[in-house]
């Protein structure tokens, strides 16, 4: 078991004071079988209040209001986390998936049908020519061996770039420019899953490597699929890897543009654009005990 610090500033600078409106954060990594939390804390500033909840996908999310005009909304989210070791590769998957085309199963199919639907139904017809040029809308096909190699043709045929401006890609426009940022390569992975017929739904969250120890770590993207025995599994387009331990879920979402870390809106002058600083540091502070 690994312990891990993770240090995440963003900051909103304005040219005059403002009123901030509500926001929504989603800086608190999901539980599960292997992570747990052992502390989290928020410095907020301005003067605030904080509410609690999980969405309707049990996302943990922060609700901040504030109670006065600000010139900066600075938020530091300090959270220590326990990873226990997980071999991506050790599952089974059932014997009626293991091959493409198949059917969910019946008490299933309610629950994954929202994750099925289409986001960009416009981008098919794009989306087709690729897949097919790429051989994989060939059935019947072995169902992991199909979602292993759209991994990897993202990871090595498109090239990785940052974008700063908000939002994300389409598909088509992915394919078109071929180039994206983690989150533009999570939507065409997730897009071509939902047009091939699986259940996918698109992660936000941080990645632990070791050049994230100096500080210039940043929020991450990826998408899981629904696999019939293993359940919901990680496929990270950008590095063309199985998520394992290094992957650190914040929030999944059935849209990507839907789970940003940071939501909200201010009232101030017209024209009034502020700028925005963000840190992220991932730190390794060593093994623990498992009890």
């Amino acid at each position: 078991m690994r312990r891990l610090n993770i240090s995440h500033v963003t900051e909103y600078r304005f040219p005059t004071p403002v009123a901030l409106q509500p926001h929504r954060l989603r800086l608190r990594p999901l539980e599960s079988h292997s992570l747990r939390i052992e502390s989290s804390t928020l410095d907020i500033s301005p003067a605030h209040t904080i509410r609690w909840y999980r969405d309707a996908l049990g996302n943990s999310v922060a609700m901040v209001n504030f109670g006065e005009l600000a010139n900066t909304l600075h938020v530091l989210s300090e959270v220590v986390i326990s990873v226990y070791d997980d071999a991506p590769l050790d599952f089974l998957m059932e014997d009626y998936a293991v091959s493409l085309p198949f059917a969910y199963a019946i008490g299933e199919q309610s629950d994954l049908a929202p994750f099925e639907q289409s986001v960009y139904p416009e981008d098919h017809p794009a989306l087709h020519v690729w897949l097919e040029g790429l051989g994989l809308l060939k059935r019947p096909v072995e169902t992991f061996t199909l979602l292993t190699q759209l991994n990897c043709e993202i990871a090595n045929q498109f090239t990785y770039q940052i974008r700063e401006e908000e939002g994300v890609q389409s598909p088509a426009k992915t394919l078109l420019l071929n180039s994206g940022s983690c989150r533009d390569f999570a939507a065409l992975f997730m897009e071509a899953c939902r047009y091939m017929g699986l259940a996918s739904r698109f992660v936000s969250g941080y990645l632990h490597m070791p050049n994230n120890e100096t500080g210039n770590a940043t929020t991450h993207a990826w998408a899981e699929v629904y696999l019939p025995g293993p359940g919901w599994k990680g496929f990270d387009p950008t590095s063309g890897l199985i998520t394992g331990d290094h992957h650190i879920p914040v929030a999944v979402a059935r849209h990507p543009e839907s789970v940003p870390p940071v939501s909200g809106s201010f009232v101030g002058p017209a024209g009034q654009r502020p700028s925005l600083i963000v840190s992220v540091r991932v730190s390794d502070l060593g093994l623990g005990q498992t009890v």
